[in-house]
């Protein structure tokens, strides 16, 4: 443990945590603060000008990242009939209705996303208590209710996240791993960006996004200038 804390403090001081990097300067730092040896994934953190405690400034959604998360990610389909051979050909983990429903509630957590059907979601339901707390539980919100199984099921597979902002009115979603290099996480992150900024709450008045910063899974964080995000709706 002390081992990583000292390289951490030696990652620490190669930013300058008073300034604000732009967007191209930051992700060429990310590489020289990585120092652990599995391949990090790549995070950013947004501080928006919202309220979430105001149902009208709730920010969330998902989005399809074009280079995707670089990891494997097991897909739970609850669906019936032609919704469920769907969901096999285009290349589910699992798929069911009340038999996954039933593993569930015995502790079976095998897999990173789920999707159901609407005329499912009342078998479903019964297990809000365990995947809602897990960010598990599908929501027609962020498109994980719905009938368009294939499509879904093939987004999650190449990487789509799902993003809420917290009680603070900050977001912290990946965006890739250290690995795809600086193209594509900014490829991934302007997609991101351009998502959460077409959410944006009619309600929220002043600066949307206040603050920016990235980071690796084990490095400290690089602030940004939010000005970057702005730009890009110009």
């Amino acid at each position: 443990m002390a081992k990583l804390a000292k390289k951490y403090a030696e990652a620490k001081e190669k930013i300058d945590r008073e300034r604000r990097y732009d967007m191209d300067e930051a992700l060429s730092i990310l590489p020289q603060i990585k120092y652990a040896k599995f391949d990090e994934t790549v995070e950013l953190a947004l501080r928006l000008g919202v309220d979430p405690r105001h149902a009208d400034q709730m920010v969330r959604g998902s989005v399809a990242l074009p280079n995707g998360l670089g990891k494997q990610v097991k897909v739970l389909v609850f669906a019936k009939g032609q919704k469920e051979k769907e969901a096999q050909e285009a290349g589910a983990d699992y798929v069911g209705a009340e038999d996954f429903v039933e593993k569930i509630q015995k502790g079976w957590l095998d897999f990173d996303k789920t999707i159901a059907t609407p005329d499912i979601m009342g078998v479903v339901s019964k297990l809000g208590k365990i995947l809602g707390p897990r960010g598990l539980m599908p929501n027609p919100k962020v498109g994980t209710v719905t009938f368009d199984i294939a499509k879904t099921v093939k987004e999650m597979k190449a990487g789509r996240v799902e993003f809420r902002v917290d009680k603070a009115g900050n977001l912290h979603v990946p965006v890739g791993k250290i690995s795809f290099g600086k193209e594509k996480i900014l490829e991934n992150i302007n997609s991101l960006l351009e998502t959460v900024i077409r959410l944006k709450p009619s309600s929220s008045k002043g600066t949307y996004i206040k603050g920016m910063a990235i980071c690796t899974t084990m490095s400290p964080g690089i602030k940004i200038d939010p000005i970057y995000a702005r730009n890009l709706t110009k």
